[in-house]
């Protein structure tokens, strides 16, 4: 059976000793794509757009230094309580989105407390860039060969053959694709309800949708953790659950909120 060969390089183009990587370019097209969102929904809510700079300086730095922590301490803590030095070492790779997630949500802990805003009201509108953010990533994960699917002998499986010869699912493309549904499906929840859209539905909404996606895709996931588990689930679906049962919560309370005899949901 014919299988699509992925080899291409990871470096976009180079300048001498300078190189620019697909993954570098792709994750600033997230992160720009995620603020135009932000702005979009500043401008239809008539906000200021000032805030916007700082509180994508929050955002990022949350995304990082979360995601950075979360793959040593979640996927190989061995190693890095053994060479504490080499969490700092980003550049060798290494970033998990669980963690990226704990890091945004402190982030933005420390932001609403400095800016006296609403936390729920800006966790929900962030949800539904995070989740364009989410489709750039997976691309770039793609391009790079990285976190690949088990073999497969499916139609649509790949070769990545910078890795070996071996067809696989090409996993990253089913998350990209799950989170490109999930920013429509979120999108269109705000488009209804806009500035009256209740306290955490949107963000609540991204958490199932996410995390279930997250959850099935795993199946078809090589193994990411350095260690073993007497699980039958992974370590990347078991981090999943708690978020689901979060989303779940969050949109309960929300309808609950929707059903509520007098309601003011504009309210900051």
């Amino acid at each position: 059976m014919e299988h699509l060969i992925w080899n291409i390089d990871p470096v976009l183009v180079s300048f001498g000793a300078i190189k620019i990587h697909w993954y570098g370019v792709l994750f600033a097209s997230a992160i720009l794509s995620g603020l135009q969102v932000m702005k979009w929904i500043y401008k239809t809510e008539n906000i200021e757009q000032e805030s916007l700079d700082t509180l994508l300086g929050y955002v990022v730095f949350g995304i990082i230094i979360g995601a950075r922590l979360g793959h040593c301490f979640f996927y190989d803590p061995s190693y890095y309580f053994a060479n504490p030095m080499k969490i700092l070492a980003i550049w060798e790779g290494g970033l998990a989105s669980h963690g990226g997630g704990l890091g945004v949500i402190l982030a933005i802990g420390l932001y609403v407390k400095k800016h006296k805003v609403s936390y729920l009201w800006i966790l929900d509108r962030l949800a539904i860039a995070t989740a364009l953010f989410g489709v750039f990533v997976r691309c770039a994960n793609f391009i790079n060969s990285e976190i690949l699917g088990v073999t497969s002998n499916l139609p649509w499986a790949v070769v990545f053959a910078r890795i070996d010869n071996l067809p696989r699912h090409p996993a990253q493309l089913y998350e990209a694709i799950s989170y490109l549904f999930i920013f429509i499906i979120l999108l269109g929840l705000y488009k209804k309800f806009k500035s009256h859209s209740p306290k955490g539905l949107l963000l609540g909404t991204f958490l199932i949708l996410t995390f279930t996606a997250r959850f099935l895709v795993e199946s078809v996931k090589q193994k990411q953790a350095a260690y073993s588990s007497e699980f039958m689930l992974n370590t990347g679906q078991m981090l999943s659950i708690p978020f689901f049962i979060a989303g779940i919560i969050l949109v309960i309370l929300a309808y609950k909120q929707l059903n509520a005899p007098s309601i003011n949901t504009n309210k900051k």
